[in-house]
């Protein structure tokens, strides 16, 4: 991992979202990597979260600042004066899109403007990672993945909110953003990821961790749906890996690349869940799918990652049974273990992702 330990050490790295699921995460590996991590997020947005119980906030600092808020946001980033920017603050569920259309609308595509409005202002040296989504695709139910070229927008408000984010991105990139400038930016996109410190509402992992948690039966409104699932250091390693990509080639500034699992790994709900009660046998479920009627949510997403196999030498490590077994090994240490302060068991999770990677040969690795 000398590659990415020799790109973050001593550097200042912005992480917006950081409280959020992804952006805990890729704090704690941020800070694996010696980098000073400063994390901005309106709030906290789950009880409990990874973001507490790894105590990260002892471990960066710790920034309360809604992303809407442009002015602010152009403050701090003259005070941090960050070397890289992973941009992950988003409202990230579907169906809340539904109930909050217009702050999902204003978080998605105009939080991502004013950090783009920042950048421009900003003449330091600086790598930006803007994280978007699997679903910012207009998602035709193909049985084939989605290129990086194929139309974007969706039919809910969240996903086409993170389509007009990209169309953001792409238009400052081609406006105020040059080769030979200073700001180089990157896209990427994923979905569906799952791993240990997840307790979001409305996400499968989560919604059968709480229902085994308190010896309770999970109800499944969707088994069939099938999902591109990964583990949430997949995507990650790959927006690590694009940033320091970017910082050695001018050529990829302004692309995007799709983070996800191989073709074959396109699971259902249901295998999910199947695979979650043969490493936990507190996990039941019962199919509810007859008495749902929710708003619409697709039933199949696929991604093309050819790009980010051949341009950043990337691709997934851990197959679909080991990302479910190392999930449920998560949330079994939290529940099971009485495990609360859990930063430990979580860095060797990405020990054990990073041993994997490097015997596979990945750049990022070595």
């Amino acid at each position: 991992m000398d590659n990415l330990n020799l790109l973050f050490k001593n550097k200042n790295v912005l992480v917006t979202g950081h409280t959020g699921f992804k952006g805990a995460w890729l704090c704690l590996w941020l800070i694996k990597l010696g980098a000073n991590v400063t994390g901005l997020s309106i709030d906290i947005p789950s009880k409990p979260s990874h973001f507490t119980t790894a105590k990260i906030d002892d471990k960066i600092r710790d920034e309360r600042l809604n992303i809407r808020d442009g002015e602010a946001l152009k403050v701090l980033i003259k005070d941090v004066k960050p070397d890289f920017v992973f941009h992950l603050a988003a409202q990230a569920l579907v169906r809340p899109s539904y109930i909050s259309p217009v702050e999902t609308w204003q978080t998605n595509a105009f939080g991502t403007i004013n950090l783009l409005e920042s950048l421009r202002q900003y003449q330091h040296p600086c790598v930006a990672i803007f994280i978007t989504s699997d679903k910012c695709y207009d998602n035709k139910e193909w049985v084939w993945g989605y290129r990086e070229t194929d139309a974007l927008g969706g039919p809910d408000p969240y996903s086409g909110s993170k389509g007009a984010a990209e169309l953001a991105i792409r238009s400052y990139v081609k406006s105020f953003f040059p080769d030979d400038g200073p700001i180089k930016i990157g896209v990427g996109r994923a979905g569906n990821v799952i791993g240990g410190g997840d307790w979001a509402r409305d996400r499968i992992v989560p919604d059968c961790v709480r229902a085994c948690s308190k010896n309770k039966i999970l109800e499944m409104r969707n088994p069939k749906a099938t999902r591109p699932w990964q583990h949430v250091l997949e995507p990650l390693s790959g927006y690590l890996n694009l940033a320091f990509m970017l910082s050695q080639n001018n050529k990829i500034h302004g692309e995007a690349f799709n983070f996800g699992p191989p073709d074959q790994q396109n699971n259902s709900v249901g295998e999910l869940v199947e695979v979650m009660s043969q490493n936990w046998d507190k996990v039941r479920w019962k199919d509810v799918s007859s008495l749902y009627g929710g708003p619409y949510e697709s039933k199949l997403l696929k991604l093309n990652c050819d790009k980010a196999i051949h341009e950043l030498n990337w691709h997934t490590v851990w197959d679909f049974k080991t990302t479910v077994y190392e999930t449920v090994a998560w949330y079994r240490e939290y529940y099971e273990n009485q495990n609360k302060v859990i930063d430990n068991f979580s860095l060797l999770q990405i020990d054990k992702y990073i041993g994997a990677a490097k015997s596979q040969g990945l750049l990022w690795a070595q």
